[in-house]
């Protein structure tokens, strides 16, 4: 292992904001500022209450988010005409298709969070305020069918990310029906438990709006270890949300990385990279962890010393084959193991 801080890891929370005001602050990770991602990036929003994201549209990039603590409303219109607006609490999920114009708004009474995932390490979005203030006053008088002194009261502001909302909330009458954009993912019965740990799945299997995104919120236990393995098709992007755990990384140049990760820090692991999670405390610690792709898939150790004969695996370690331990059968990866054996030290 090497002393230098891992190339796999950076901080959402302990970086500076690219905006920040005492209605909030938006926090972003790219490949500019962490270059070992690709095709992925994250950004963390925090909504005083009464604030909200100036409606604006990404220009190269789908959008997952999680609502990590508040009520925020949702608004967007997408490709043909399509409107939507729906509320998301604490522990549900939304969308946002490349494209969609679209905001957020704080509506609860304290203050709130959202974990966004965009498809592209390199994101870039355009802001309502600013595309209309390219437009002369004749060009907006004609498209809304008005004068042109109509316009001359906009003061052509730069967009200011996050504003104040002037009054109380309005929240449509229709915002909450069941909407596709919406994804309830702490109300799913988790697919996958164990009696140290569950994984519940935001993927194309149940939220039909992804495309090539996706997002588990995986628990790890204290008595429990996410298995070694990789993903062949897929990238993994992780936010630690609570807890504190060690992950292992093998880089294809031999490196080998280990760290611990803390609240509030992202980490990121290429295609097909092998690595291994578990948690340092009795409490165990809850990652939301994006993908790539709508269905991400994984190969695991336990099922791939099931895939080969013991007289292969024999000549592979060096090791003769009554001397090998009896590896169980495994057809189907089980995600989380048991920790049977005490934890290694923790290397400084």
């Amino acid at each position: 292992m090497t002393a230098r801080p891992s190339p796999h890891v950076a901080s959402l929370t302990g970086i500076a904001p690219v905006f920040k005001s005492e209605l909030g602050s938006i926090s972003q990770l790219t490949t500019d500022s962490f270059p070992i991602l690709r095709r992925l990036s994250v950004t963390r929003i925090v909504l005083a209450a009464g604030a909200l994201r100036e409606p604006q549209w990404n220009v190269n990039a789908n959008q997952i988010a999680y609502v990590t603590r508040g009520r925020v409303l949702v608004s967007m219109l997408g490709n043909a005409d399509e409107f939507a607006s729906f509320v998301v609490e604490a522990g549900q999920m939304y969308h946002v298709a490349s494209g969609a114009v679209h905001h957020v708004e704080n509506v609860g009474e304290g203050e709130a969070e959202i974990i966004a995932a965009l498809r592209s390490g390199h994101p870039r979005h355009f802001s309502l305020t600013s595309s209309v203030n390219a437009m002369t006053d004749a060009v907006l008088g004609n498209t809304y069918d008005h004068p042109a002194s109509a316009f001359e009261v906009f003061g052509r502001p730069d967009a200011a990310q996050i504003l104040r909302r002037e009054g109380p909330a309005r929240i449509p009458a229709t915002a909450g029906l069941p909407n596709a954009h919406l994804f309830d993912l702490e109300g799913q019965i988790a697919p996958l438990t164990y009696p140290y740990g569950y994984a519940k799945l935001a993927r194309s299997q149940f939220w039909a709006a992804l495309d090539d995104l996706s997002m588990y919120h995986l628990n790890v236990g204290g008595t429990g270890m996410r298995e070694p393995h990789w993903h062949p098709v897929t990238a993994e992007l992780g936010y630690v949300w609570r807890g504190h755990g060690r992950m292992r990384v093998l880089d294809p140049d031999g490196t080998l990385d280990e760290y611990v990760l803390e609240p509030g820090q992202v980490y990121f692991i290429p295609r097909a990279y092998p690595h291994h999670i578990e948690a340092l405390t009795d409490d165990g610690i809850d990652f939301l962890i994006f993908f790539d792709r709508s269905m991400p898939g994984d190969i695991g150790y336990r099922a791939t010393a099931s895939a080969f004969s013991r007289e292969v695996l024999s000549a592979a370690f060096g090791v003769r084959e009554r001397d090998l331990p009896a590896l169980p059968f495994t057809p189907v990866d089980p995600l989380i193991v048991p920790r049977r054996n005490p934890r290694d030290p923790v290397v400084e």
